[in-house]
């Protein structure tokens, strides 16, 4: 064996002992990922939905749906919970198409008759220090929406209130809490229509 073929298997034995590598490490990280994501989400879902104790985990009860008025042709988790076998409330998976810097992703709580009982955004790209007091974990406005439902409120209502609705707006960035409010807006109005069907187990 020359010394040309002996570098070679060298090189390539290598190769494969990085690739088993790389694999087992990408295997044992993906599994963690996972695992704190489903962690986090269940927190979100958690946040936006009245107290419990339900009939499931919330986050069991998956089902994935495809609504434009929702913010996306692709679907989309909602998640229903029971008490007592009776329902209780939903979480809605809503993106609000218009934000400053792209889609706005949204958890939407409401207990089963249609009232927020909370909203929290959990992906966005919008400007630092302006836009992102959307976030619970940067100002309280996100909790505006607690409480709220079309019943309570007119239609002009759902707007900031420099354009007459209900709404405070952030300092040199309307357009993102705009978006946000079009966005529950729109959803609290399909979920009117189509509540009973998501209920149907």
């Amino acid at each position: 064996m020359n010394s040309i073929t002996k570098t070679g298997l060298t090189l390539g034995l290598c190769v494969l002992v990085a690739i088993a590598a790389l694999s087992a490490a990408h295997s044992l990280t993906r599994e963690r990922i996972e695992k704190a994501q489903q962690q986090w989400l269940q927190q979100g879902l958690i946040a936006v939905l009245p107290e419990g104790p339900f009939d499931a985990e919330p986050l069991d009860s998956a089902q994935m749906i495809t609504a434009p008025e929702l913010g996306s042709d692709v679907p989309q988790p909602l998640y229903t919970v029971y008490q007592n076998q009776t329902p209780s409330a939903a979480v809605l998976s809503v993106i609000a198409p218009d934000g400053y810097n792209g889609d706005i992703h949204l958890l939407l709580g409401l207990s089963y008759e249609g009232q927020i009982t909370g909203v929290r955004v959990i992906e966005h790209r919008e400007t630092p220090g302006l836009g992102d007091d959307i976030e619970y974990s940067h100002s309280d406005w996100i909790t505006g929406f607690n409480g709220q439902s079309l019943a309570s409120s007119l239609p002009t209502d759902w707007a900031v209130r420099k354009n007459g609705g209900s709404f405070d707006a952030f300092t040199g960035a309307t357009i993102t809490p705009r978006a946000v409010i079009n966005a529950v807006y729109r959803a609290l109005k399909w979920y009117s229509l189509h509540r009973q069907e998501l209920f149907v187990s």
